[in-house]
């Protein structure tokens, strides 16, 4: 009978173990081991020169300047880090491909999208909009949903972020966007006062913020978050007929947020949760998806609905311009490198492919100089040749040279200027192409919107959500004169909206009507 019972237990030991899963993210130091034998190799020099074991152990009583391996370290320990993004500097990402489902070539001549079943490697970036470079992932805040194509016709950027829209329109306002999220330039504490000061002065971000507060601010996960690249592009097909899209990337696992009480115990427990989730799921398989449609528009589209066909804190109707699929995004690999493959990755909105000519609307070319103007900044003159960020699918021929490493091949032996005699690259003879349209932009007006987006789209447990956190937030807010400001705002949305975070805040309000 013992020796039954031994054998019942050893069985359900070795099964325990069979099932074991190993964790991809506590284990990855101890994985590593286990699948190496013994030490990968010889420690070297940057120069490549075998380190003896004197050198890399012992310092003391020794001439320091004489030991090349010490000299490397410092060297290195003092230039490690690099500036990190003004914005979205909190975040991760991984790797995939974008497969076409649906054929759009009808409006869209870009190669990658021109047969169904056709895979295009991708690099996808998910990040908090305000947050500093290791803080946790929980603040209630705008997410960052950065695609990066891999084409053969070169790379193409699409930055979105988890809402479909965004807080302006007047590229000015990039200055209280990106400083009153941050601290307070004297205290260096997170300031409510300059937060509210923006949201009451530049109205129209109060779409996106509501959006946000709604839930949205808070994923439960990076697979169960939305991507919306916020612009209306102009594309055009081979005959050069031009369309307009809004594309939209909606997760397969279907958007799931947290409540902000869960969200605040997370960034205290687990802060680092999202990034160890995605990790995990990738490298045990369960590959994270996305689907990827355009709302179509004609000519005829735009000038029905007018510049606000091309304001970004605005939405299209999906009634009215309905979601055409086109193709789905699968990630499944990490970095191998954090830093080398995540950190580096650079994303600039002029990265755009023959079939996809940008956007019209001033934002975008504003984003084409400051997202190029980030990058030039943080990683050098040549962070396109980084391989991150190089188009590998593609070889590319340009008349840049030298400058701050790397440098790839510099372009080796051809001719260094143009136009020359010599044989050097040639630009090719576009057929039947078209040039972005001009817009006369008004104002960004989208109370309507927001409206809309209270009284119909959100839930009742979104609204309730929605108004505690807003009550939790602007009850920070020291200067009385922001919160009547704000509330009056509020109201005007919405009388339902205005009482009841007045009703929260314990601030009455008199109807004049």
């Amino acid at each position: 009978m013992i020796v039954l019972v031994l054998n019942m237990v050893l069985v359900a030991l070795v099964t325990s173990m069979e099932n074991y899963q190993r964790d991809p993210v506590a284990d990855q130091i101890v994985i590593f081991k286990e699948k190496t034998e013994g030490p990968i190799g010889v420690l070297t020099t940057k120069a490549g020169a075998p380190v003896p074991y004197d050198e890399a152990s012992n310092t003391l009583n020794t001439e320091l300047l004489d030991n090349e391996f010490l000299m490397d370290v410092f060297d290195a320990i003092s230039r490690e880090r690099i500036p990190e993004r003004m914005v979205h500097a909190q975040g991760t990402g991984a790797f995939g491909y974008f497969q076409v489902t649906h054929d759009i070539s009808h409006i869209c001549k870009a190669d990658f999208l021109k047969k169904v079943g056709m895979k295009t490697p991708v690099a996808v970036r998910f990040s908090a909009s305000s947050g500093l470079r290791g803080t946790t992932e929980f603040e209630s805040d705008s997410r960052g949903f950065a695609v990066k194509f891999y084409t053969r016709e070169g790379n193409l950027d699409l930055l979105g972020f988890n809402t479909p829209m965004y807080f302006y329109n007047e590229p000015l306002h990039v200055i209280p966007v990106a400083h009153t999220p941050k601290r307070n330039p004297v205290t260096n504490v997170l300031d409510p006062n300059m937060s509210w000061d923006f949201y009451t002065s530049i109205p129209e971000a109060l779409h996106i913020h509501i959006l946000s507060l709604a839930g949205r601010g808070l994923p439960a996960s990076y697979q169960n978050m939305p991507g919306f690249p916020i612009h209306t592009y102009q594309v055009e097909n081979r005959h050069g007929e031009c369309h307009f899209c809004r594309f939209h990337i909606m997760p397969d696992a279907g958007i799931k947020n947290l409540k902000a009480e869960e969200a605040r115990n997370f960034a205290v427990f687990d802060p680092d949760r999202l990034t160890k989730e995605l990790f995990r799921a990738i490298e045990n398989g369960s590959f994270p998806s996305w689907t990827v449609s355009v709302q179509i528009l004609t000519k005829d589209d735009i000038k029905k609905i007018g510049p606000k066909a091309f304001d970004v804190t605005r939405t299209i109707s999906l009634s009215d311009y309905p979601l055409h699929k086109c193709g789905k995004i699968v990630l499944n690999r990490n970095a191998k490198n954090f830093f080398a493959e995540i950190e580096q990755m650079a994303f600039c909105p002029g990265n755009l492919v023959p079939g996809i000519l940008g956007s019209p609307d001033k934002l975008f070319q504003a984003r084409r100089l400051v997202y190029r103007e980030t990058q030039l900044y943080r990683l050098g003159g040549n962070f396109k040749k980084i391989p991150v960020n190089c188009p590998f699918q593609t070889k590319v021929y340009t008349y840049n040279r030298d400058g701050v490493p790397p440098v790839g091949d510099n372009e080796k032996d051809a001719p260094n200027y143009y136009p020359n005699s010599f044989h050097g690259p040639v630009p090719y003879m576009a057929q039947k192409s078209s040039r972005l349209i001009k817009i006369v932009e008004e104002r960004a007006s989208n109370f309507d919107q927001v409206a809309e987006l209270y009284k119909n789209e959100l839930t009742t447990d979104e609204r309730i959500e929605l108004i505690d956190n807003i009550v939790f937030s602007l009850g920070s807010v020291t200067y009385k004169p922001l919160q009547d400001k704000a509330i009056k705002i509020f109201t005007t949305i919405h009388k339902d909206l205005g009482f009841r975070v007045a009703r929260g805040l314990n601030i009455t309000i008199y109807n004049k009507s």
